[in-house]
């Protein structure tokens, strides 16, 4: 082994670079405060080691990259590990690139004769905002696309040339397929490569001019680089490995659901820039416009940040440099914190929030189960009544109806009103009943035994509705309120409630007990009870036809239009014919208050689609 290194040695001199890298001098010996650039540069390694096995099963393409992604997650070995080590890291690397900055304006590293290498410095702190900003949007999903659909737009609005650094960046004046090309070879290829030649220039200035020795260290023994600062330097960069590891095994890197530009999502950046967000939200800056806090105070600031060498040539203006960036980080804590604070307590954000979650699982249950599409994965989503029935519910229901006391996606019905000359912002009334389990065997049991609360809503409706809110029915349900809710009649109660709710054959609510159905047809028929009977039958109202054996029979003719037939109450059918015509004599007739949802305003797809959701014909969500 000594002959191979001694002829290793002769042939490249590797031994005088161990010696040049091992034995650099530091004077007043090695200290902990001076590993935040080896740490970062560790941090950058791993990246570039990470982003080399992400890359192998990486494709850029708006059909392919959150498909390719999602492959790495979710089926690659070890993919989910390799893709959270390389998100965490760059999260690190931000941290790092603070303290690292911290450390060299607090022991005035960036005065002379370093200038050069301070600015040097700079140039790497841009390399590495632009290298987070690329990488963004690389998943193609909606949390990436739509943060860097926003910091697109800023760079638009730079003076004189914003419009052409936009178009460039977007790969033409549309955001699509091109954007994503020209980031990934930024953040793969160019960026990347800068980083590595800025580097070196920046060690190869630093090594010139060596460490910078605080008051306090100067005239103590100097010590050299091998053994104990290399030491110092190990530990810190298993502390960063030790953190990354554990973020990425307990946290797995997010991957929301594929971006869709039709869709409304709450964007936000990263949380190392959320600063900058509510910066722009403040009245007093967005009344001067984006440019104004987005590109000129940053350049005023980064600015100052630039002649902090010249400014640090006196002592007060040393002072000043540490001052100015306490001051700096402060803000930028405080608006973190802000922003932070504020979108955990605006209940409309975290609705927002937790229906892109619902979309980013149910995602990943279809492309698990249904495999994913030549067009790509948000096809999944397009065609999943799941997904699409509560927008559907939101765009043409909620203005009547609510589910579960909001529009089925989360969000609250409000309108704006004037409080002794404040605009203030309150709940809408619904004026028909909430349809959260519609068809099911709550449903049915609440219609029967508390009709005026269920259909309190109808109160707002005009004429018509309180017609309906305290019309037959609701006399037929406090006549027998009673005698339903006897506990003697608790079995009879569960019997009609289970053949009603059998009318729809519906899958989603469970198997139905025959026993119960037939004695629930019984009563439906007759209207006796096991204590007592009914005031009426249903059958002396409601029209029904059910099957028997090979034929069908009919229960009862009903009492005629504007008593809703109830032959496959609350299942797929009875409901789509409901939509399209509900004063159809087979349900309200003159009675009723409900607009029709003609093809004009809902395709049969989209009924479909809004049909199936509410009668839960779709790919159930697997139990956890």
């Amino acid at each position: 082994m000594k002959d191979l290194l001694e002829w290793l040695d002769h042939r490249t001199g590797y031994k005088l670079l161990v010696h040049e890298a091992l034995n650099e001098p530091i004077p007043g010996g090695a200290r902990w405060r001076y590993i935040t650039g080896s740490m970062l540069t560790f941090a950058f390694v791993v990246q570039v080691i990470t982003g080399f096995f992400l890359w192998t099963a990486y494709s850029p393409s708006t059909q392919t990259a959150w498909e390719s992604v999602y492959y790495i997650q979710h089926e690659m070995a070890y993919g989910w590990l390799v893709r959270g080590i390389h998100h965490f890291a760059a999260q690190a690397m931000m941290v790092l690139l603070g303290l690292h900055f911290l450390q060299v304006i607090w022991d005035g590293a960036y005065r002379a004769p370093r200038e050069v290498n301070f600015w040097l410095g700079l140039v790497l702190m841009q390399i590495v905002i632009a290298l987070s900003l690329t990488g963004y949007l690389l998943p193609w999903d909606q949390k990436g696309y739509y943060a860097t659909k926003v910091a697109t737009n800023i760079a638009g609005a730079s003076p004189v040339i914003g419009p052409q650094i936009q178009q460039i960046a977007q790969g033409g004046a549309a955001y699509g397929h091109h954007t994503l090309t020209r980031f990934f070879a930024l953040h793969a290829g160019l960026l990347p490569a800068l980083m590595v030649v800025f580097l070196a220039l920046h060690v190869y200035v630093f090594r010139r001019h060596g460490i910078t020795v605080p008051p306090h260290a100067e005239g103590k023994p100097a010590d050299t680089f091998w053994p104990k600062q290399v030491l110092f330097d190990a530990v810190g960069c298993l502390v960063v490995l030790g953190i990354v590891l554990y973020f990425a095994l307990t946290r797995p890197a997010e991957l929301t659901a594929p971006a869709d530009p039709g869709e409304d999502f709450p964007a936000r950046p990263e949380w190392y820039f959320l600063f900058l967000f509510r910066f722009l939200e403040f009245k007093e800056i967005s009344r001067f416009g984006v440019a104004f806090g987005a590109i000129y105070i940053p350049t005023l600031l980064m600015g100052i940040v630039f002649l902090m060498p010249f400014i640090g040539r006196k002592k007060w203006g040393h002072y000043f440099n540490r001052g100015f960036l306490l001051a700096i980080l402060t803000g930028i804590t405080i608006l973190t914190v802000m922003t932070l604070h504020e979108d955990n307590h605006n209940q409309s954000h975290q609705a927002k929030l937790r229906f892109a979650e619902r979309d980013a699982h149910r995602v990943v249950v279809l492309a698990k189960r249904e495999g994913i599409p030549q067009n790509g994965a948000r096809e999944l989503l397009v065609n999943d009544p799941f997904t699409q029935g509560p927008r559907l519910f939101a765009r043409n229901c909620s203005s009547c109806h609510r589910f579960d006391g909001h529009d089925a996606t989360g969000q609250l019905i409000l309108k704006t009103v004037d409080k002794d000359g404040v605009k203030t912002k309150v709940p809408e009334l619904e004026t028909a009943a909430d349809l959260k389990d519609f068809g099911s065997r709550e449903w049915i049991t609440r219609v029967l035994t508390d009709y005026e609360t269920t259909f309190k809503p109808l109160e707002n409706a005009g004429e018509k509705g309180k017609a309906i809110q305290t019309g037959e029915m609701s006399n037929w349900c406090k006549e027998n309120q009673k005698v339903l809710t006897d506990p003697a009649n608790a079995e009879s109660l569960k019997a009609l409630v289970e053949f009603l709710t059998a009318q729809g054959g519906r899958n989603d609510l469970g198997a139905f007990d025959e026993k119960l159905v037939a004695q629930g047809r019984e009563i439906f028929k007759g209207g006796a009870l096991k204590s007592g009977a009914l005031s009426s039958s249903c059958a002396d109202c409601h029209a029904m036809t059910v099957a028997k054996g090979t034929e069908t029979e009919s229960l009862s003719d009903g009492a005629g239009a504007g008593y809703p037939k109830l032959t496959g109450y609350g299942g797929r059918e009875w409901l789509k014919a409901f939509l399209r015509a509900p004063g159809h004599a087979d349900f309200y007739g003159e009675k009723n208050t409900m607009m029709e949802f003609t093809e004009k305003r809902m395709s049969e797809r989209e009924i479909d689609l809004l049909v199936d959701w509410m009668t839960g014909n779709y790919i159930p969500n697997p139990s956890h």
